[in-house]
């Protein structure tokens, strides 16, 4: 086994490699671009060294940077991660050059199965079921020709790469030059390749993967299957393993065709077959030649390390089990925390995390995470903050223990959809494994609706607010300690009101004699509270016979109230504010997140349609289309392509038509 091992990844991935790497002994070594020289990867690490800026195409993707790095710090060999450079066989190929041990398959294997067009060639030359799909000539005239004979629905997606970067599903013809040119650009941007391939949509399929490990030595076996079917963006949200419903004798068969697949393609190291899995009949889609981001699930049943597996395999040494001792027992479920904003339509957040708890490390749960409290989350790099894992003997259990995981998790400074991932796992239909790709199609609008808004959450911010604003209490009668809504000879009364999102909330607090805090909010029958208390960001309060509690951060004009369901971003209503914008004649288009911008579609003078697309913007590696929320004409433009802006930017003006 090498000794120094340099980390070419960062964030969560790269802190899970660091805690097994140590407990073998070894001597870790990070690297960092600009914008992560304080994150905790690097503060995990024995040591760091830079590698660039904060764009990962000049930092963490640029080959003789990290190439550079691994060689100043004395490193023996490099573990790549996920994403980034851990399927690029240029990379691989470098650290040989420089003698270097790449932790993974060799540059030919992953040059072979990370073409996705490739591995599906070497999958039919085995009799592997394959989605109908394209390869060839990449003109959009080839390309249309194949979508045509295919039949929409059609999925693009970069022949490079992974992680849902660089996909798109295209509906009709007339859309399919505007999908091809987007996901170039994101392939582009993720993996430095822009090459496409075409694959038949399916519909309400599910996507179920196998994991295989092979060693030097030809030995190749699976470790049970997962089912990753609950995508946004075509980016996996939850993963379980085993997959749920499948039949004994398909997953055997699955399972053999998997190792079939790696045997076939001489694989050293871990691997992920992936399949499309619908009415007991599947077909391969494509072949990562990677550990997989939600490997902990199969982690949890089987009681393995799989970093410990790829250092040792890639140390020259054989499998340390064969098929015959690998063995599942019970269910693990895992969710990815993410900065996004689930209500816009999963829009990447950022921002500075104010206030961080972690759930308390119990049998059972695992957290797996890349971030401390006042880190700041960029724009450059992936959304996802870190992953909650739970195992029980039964699927109903590890539900239940994931439940407590994200009912324990809070998190301020930060959107991210941990409410919607906690209405996710309760709905019925997934409590009944009822899933597939359309799952968060189908229900996202209502889970949104479940986990926005709180009556409770809202009474208790205004309790907050009148508490804070009164530092010598609240006493009724004493207008020099109750500073807050004093009246002479009646009840304190006092009006509260709070965005949140675009919905302006009203909450009426009047406070009676016996410290009886009456609440209503917007007008709704009120509820009555006892015994406030706020102390050390957090608020109690008892409603009848219950005592209630919640976070509450204060920062500037901004509150966040978490409790174990709901996270609130309230913002007190700034009246002068509002009046000013909703005053102006000419309508500002902003920036709905902190990002890059990609592309400038108009120009001012330009007279544009309703609908019509004007930028596109950058964030977290996905992007999204401002279009024109009416008719109008351009007025002016206040950005240029490249720039970096932030949320809430006023990016252009457009005049309504005949304003």
């Amino acid at each position: 086994m090498f000794e120094r091992l340099l980390i070419a990844n960062r964030g969560e991935i790269a802190c899970r490699i660091i805690r097994t790497a140590r407990r073998l002994g070894l001597h870790c070594i990070a690297i960092y671009a600009e914008a992560d020289a304080m994150a905790q990867h690097v503060r995990l690490a024995d040591e760091a060294y830079p590698v660039g800026p904060a764009a990962a195409a000049e930092s963490y993707l640029n080959i003789p940077a990290v190439i550079e790095a691994a060689l100043a710090s004395g490193a023996q060999a490099v573990h790549p991660g996920y994403g980034f450079l851990s399927e690029n066989a240029d990379f691989a190929e470098a650290c040989q050059a420089a003698g270097l041990c790449f932790v993974g398959p060799s540059p030919d294997t992953i040059r072979l199965m990370g073409d996705k067009a490739a591995a599906k060639r070497l999958a039919a030359t085995i009799k592997m079921p394959l989605v109908p799909g394209y390869d060839g000539d990449q003109t959009e005239e080839a390309f249309t020709e194949a979508a045509a004979r295919i039949g929409y629905p059609v999925l693009l997606k970069a022949a490079a790469g992974g992680g849902g970067r660089g996909m798109r599903v295209v509906h009709q013809a007339e859309d399919l030059g505007a999908g091809i040119s987007a996901a170039r650009r994101e392939a582009t941007a993720s993996f430095g390749q822009d090459t496409l391939l075409l694959e038949k949509y399916i519909d309400h399929a599910r996507h179920v993967e196998v994991q295989v490990f092979g060693d030097r030595f030809g030995n190749v076996v699976y470790l049970g299957d997962r089912d990753c079917s609950l995508q946004r963006r075509h980016q996996k949200l939850i993963e379980e393993a085993p997959a749920p419903h499948i039949p004994g004798e398909t997953r055997e068969a699955m399972a053999e065709a998997a190792v079939r697949l790696a045997k076939a393609a001489k694989y050293v190291g871990a691997g992920t077959v992936e399949f499309l899995y619908t009415d007991r009949h599947f077909y391969f889609i494509e072949m990562n030649t990677r550990l997989q981001v939600e490997h902990p699930v199969t982690e949890m049943i089987t009681g393995l390390d799989l970093v410990e597996w790829q250092l040792r395999v890639a140390a020259g040494e054989a499998l340390p089990v064969t098929q015959e001792w690998v063995h599942g027992s019970g269910h693990a479920i895992e969710i990815r925390l993410c900065a996004e904003d689930p209500a816009r339509d999963f829009l990447p957040t950022g921002g500075r995390i104010l206030h961080l708890n972690w759930p308390r490390d119990l049998p059972g749960r695992r957290i797996d995470a890349g971030i401390t409290e006042g880190d700041i989350v960029g724009t450059y790099y992936d959304s996802m903050l870190g992953k909650l894992i739970a195992w029980g003997e039964t699927r109903k259990m590890a539900l239940a223990r994931l439940a407590q995981l994200i009912a324990e998790t809070h998190l301020a400074g930060v959107i991210t959809n941990r409410d919607f991932m906690g209405a996710a796992i309760r709905h019925p239909e997934f409590a009944a494994a009822g899933i597939d790709t359309a799952f968060f199609e189908r229900h996202a609008p209502s889970l949104v609706g479940e986990e926005r808004g709180s009556d409770l959450l809202l009474a208790l911010a205004a309790i907050a607010v009148t508490l804070q604003s009164s530092p010598g209490g609240t006493e009724a009668g004493d207008p020099w300690t109750a500073l807050v809504g004093w009246e002479l000879n009646l009840p304190m009364r006092s009006r509260q009101r709070f965005q949140l999102g675009d919905v302006l909330h009203e909450v009426s607090i009047s406070l009676s004699e016996g410290k009886l805090w009456h609440i209503q909010v917007d007008g709704r029958p009120g509820v009555d509270i006892q015994d406030p208390v706020l102390k050390e960001q957090a608020i109690s309060a008892v409603i009848g016979n219950m005592t209630v509690r919640a976070q509450v951060i204060f920062d500037g004009p901004a509150i966040w109230m978490i409790n174990d369901q709901k996270t609130l971003c309230l913002r007190r209503d700034e009246p002068l504010a509002r009046a000013d914008a909703a005053g102006s004649g000419l309508g500002g288009l902003t920036a709905p997140m902190p990002g890059t911008i990609i592309q400038i579609l108009i120009k001012p003078g330009d007279i544009v349609a309703k609908g019509k697309p004007l930028i596109i913007l950058e964030a977290m590696k996905m992007e999204h289309v401002i279009t024109a929320p009416h008719d109008g004409t351009v007025a002016a433009v206040h950005f240029t392509a490249g720039q970096q802006v932030k949320e809430g930017a006023d990016l252009l003006t457009l005049a309504a038509e005949g304003g």
